[in-house]
Parts: C-alpha cells; structure tokens; sequence
C-alpha cells in the first residue's frame, strides 16, 4: 500500500508533485499576469485590480483553516485527504477558466465585485485541492531527510510551473488572437491543464493506516493550541514575511522589466532564466539538507537573495542587458529555498504537535499554513496595486518619474526590507534535526 523506511520512489514523489504543480500554473498566472490584465485589458483602477486578490483572501482566512479541520475529522473509507483531489478538480479548472473572461459592464465597482466574485469562487475550490494535498505530504513522508526530498521535487513542479507558465501565457493568448477574447480562450486552455493532474495525484498518494485516527478537538480548540506552539508560530512568521518577498517580485518583474528597463521583451527570458536557476540549485539544497539544518539552509537563502536584491536595484536601462539577466538569474539560487524550507519544516512541526497533544493535526496546520502562502501574495500584490494607482500609475503609457520610482521599490526594495525581516525570525526557529530525531524516537515508543 505504501512505500516503507526506505523512502518514496521517485515515481511516487515526481507524481504527487504534479498536484502542487497545478497549483502554482494558478498561483503564477494570477500573481505575474492578473494584475496585469484586470488593469490593462480589464479596464479596472490598480487599487481595485489588487482588491480583487485581497478579497478572496478574506475568504480563506476561514476557509482554508476550515477545509484543513474538515479533512483531520473525515471518516470516509477512501482516506481523509485523498477523496477532495477527485471532488475539487472539476471546479477549480471551471473557475479558473472564468477568471479570464470579458466583463462587459460599465464602470468600475460593477466589473470589480464580478471578477473579486470568480476570484473567490477559484480560490475556494483551490482550497478543497490544496489543504488536504499539503497536509499528505508529512504523512507519505516521515522522516527529516525525506520531507526534504519530497518537497524538493514538489518544488521542482513549481518551478516547472511558473516556467511554463510565465513563458507560454502570453504567447498562448497572442495566438488566440489576443485581446479580451484571446486571454478567455488561453484561461480555458490552461483551466485544464490545472484540472487534470489532480487524478495522477490521487493515483500515486496513499494514507498510512496509523495515521487515520480522525482528530477529536474542535476547530476553536485546535485553533488555540496551534497558536499557543512556539515553532509553529515562529515558522509561520519568517515564511509569511518571506512569501510577501516571493510574490511581490512576482507581481511586479513584469512592470520593471516593462517601465523601469523599457525592455519588454525580456520579461519571459529574465523569468525564465530565474526559474531555471532555481531548478539547477534544488539537487544542491538537497545534498545540503542532508548535511545542515532546514533553518540554516532558509538562512543562506533568504540572505543570498537579498544580496541579490540590492544589486540589481542599482541597474537601470543604461545597463547592459547581459548583465541584468545575468543578475536575475542568481536570485533563483534563494528564491527557491524560501518556499522550500519552510514547507519541509511544516512535517516535523506536526510531529511535535502530535507528540504534545496526541493527536495528528496535518490539516489544521497545513490550512493555516496554506492560507498565509495566499495571503502573503494577495497581501503583497494588493499593496503594490494601492502604491502604484497613488504613484501616478497609468496603463499602456510612458510613466512619470514618481510612478517607476515606485515600480523599483516595490519590485526591490519592498522584497529586500521582508526578507531582512524574515532572516531575522528564522534565526529564533527552535526545532532542529537533533530535536525532530527525538519527536519521531518518542512517538515511535507510543506507536505513532
């Protein structure tokens, strides 16, 4: 039924990878291009474009810790998580495909509260897929070299995913002939290319019969015990602080490339070369993880990046073009491991948890977890949108000085100031791998 002491084969991981993959084809389209397309084709203001991604946000402040608890507490014969990647399927690709039609209403609020409406509606069925798929993973994966492993190649379907999708999107809707009718016909074809994967991970994934004891604790007291441990609670922080970074690079790379460069057209290549890096670096923050603490290795990364950072907002137009990619490219090495680090350390944080409580408490933990990786991106993005309307901002149009002194900073110097913040957190991080060998010889005792 399940794989045993010595790990996952690659088989298993690379096909459970598929589903976080799928996940980020969304994640990627919506933080690298749907700001630019409420403002740009849509039509909407800036701020309104960012509310749009705050307000589905607000949702899942319930819903995502709701759908984590809904999954501890699941009885069905076919597992507790497993069944959700065949419910939500259909509707996330259906959503999806809706965030990218034509809204043809004058004005602004009415365009506004339909497309925050098909947002919210995306980002709930996300959750059904998302939430039970993240609180998996510390269970196909046991121990603290594997957890790494296992995320190391979900972070390789990110990767692969954001690749794809940052660098076939708009080539997708100039081929569907551009305009509103070509980004609704590119937001159908890759509505199921989200979809679909979700049947491959329900395939390749599998519930460890110890671990099926539905969790007792309602939401309220699984809430406050979550917040009353101190690993936990210092995990979330570095890595909301850190996903701010993350997806406010995302959101703004094309506005940087497009006003602050004026090259355009380096925007795919420039992604691409970051991505591609990040892909190359993962075996070597594998072979680290078996050598270093997680906490360590987050530490290297986030200050690698910002180092990074700050050279590159000392580039201009005048620059050579060389020179830019070349020094975007070397963020990939710590952008990564800013979103790997984190996810691995969330296992052995449930562990401890179940060690503590007696009870195993993935989904909770994983919706909370999953909800502050949406919130760091709508949070960011929204902010961004906010600055960028004050600053003058006006689409399809030479900027003023104002407004790409403010695309600059929120492209560099914003992620710089919450990386700073996020290296600062991370050092506090108590559970190393001396303590999560003792949490799994403990429970091995009582027979978890």
């Amino acid at each position: 039924m399940h794989d045993g002491p010595g790990g996952l084969p690659v088989w298993r991981k690379s096909g459970y990878a598929l589903g976080d993959a799928a996940v980020n084809v969304q994640l990627a389209a919506t933080s690298l291009f749907y700001l630019f397309f409420l403002t740009e084709v849509a039509g909407l203001r800036p701020s309104l474009a960012g509310l749009v991604l705050l307000v589905g946000r607000a949702f899942d402040a319930f819903s995502d810790p709701a759908m984590g608890r809904i999954s501890d507490r699941t009885r069905w014969r076919l597992g507790r998580r497993r069944p959700f990647f065949l419910i939500g399927a259909l509707p996330f690709g259906l959503t999806f495909a809706g965030l990218w039609s034509e809204v043809s209403l004058g004005g602004d609020l009415a365009p506004f509260l339909v497309y925050a409406a098909l947002y919210v509606a995306n980002t709930l069925s996300s959750t059904i897929l998302a939430v039970p798929y993240m609180a998996l993973l510390p269970e196909m994966a046991i121990s603290y070299e594997e957890r790494t492993s296992a995320n190391a190649w979900r972070m390789l379907g990110v990767v692969l995913a954001i690749l794809g999708t940052a660098v076939c999107m708009r080539p997708l809707v100039e081929a569907f002939g551009g305009g509103p009718a070509g980004w609704a016909r590119a937001g159908g074809v890759l509505g199921v290319v989200v979809a679909v994967p979700w049947l491959v991970v329900h395939r390749v994934s599998f519930e460890r019969p110890g671990f099926q004891r539905p969790a007792t604790s309602g939401l309220r007291d699984g809430l406050r015990g979550l917040l009353a441990h101190v690993a936990y609670r210092r995990l979330c922080a570095f890595f909301l602080t850190a996903r701010i970074a993350v997806d406010v690079v995302g959101a703004m790379l094309i506005f940087w490339f497009t006003y602050w460069l004026r090259r355009e057209d380096d925007f795919s290549l420039g992604l691409g070369l970051m991505l591609g890096t990040v892909a190359v670096s993962l075996p070597v923050w594998l072979w680290l993880g078996r050598r270093f603490d997680k906490r360590a290795l987050f530490l290297a990364g986030a200050g690698w990046w910002i180092a990074v950072q700050v050279v590159l907002f000392t580039l201009g137009p005048e620059d050579p073009r060389w020179l830019v990619l070349f020094a975007v490219a070397l963020a990939g090495i710590g952008y990564g491991v800013c979103d790997l680090m984190p996810w691995s350390m969330l296992g052995d944080v449930v562990d401890e948890a179940e060690l503590e409580r007696g009870e195993r408490l993935e989904g909770l933990y994983a919706g909370v977890f999953t909800f502050l990786r949406k919130l760091g991106g709508a949070t960011g993005v929204a902010v961004a949108g906010i600055v960028l309307d004050l600053a003058g901002f006006v689409q399809g149009s030479q900027q003023s000085e104002t407004a790409l002194a403010a695309i600059r900073v929120l492209a560099l110097g914003v992620p710089i100031a919450f990386l700073s913040v996020s290296l600062w957190l991370a050092a506090r991080y108590p559970l190393t791998r001396r303590r999560h060998e003792e949490i799994r010889a403990a429970l091995a005792l009582r027979g978890s």
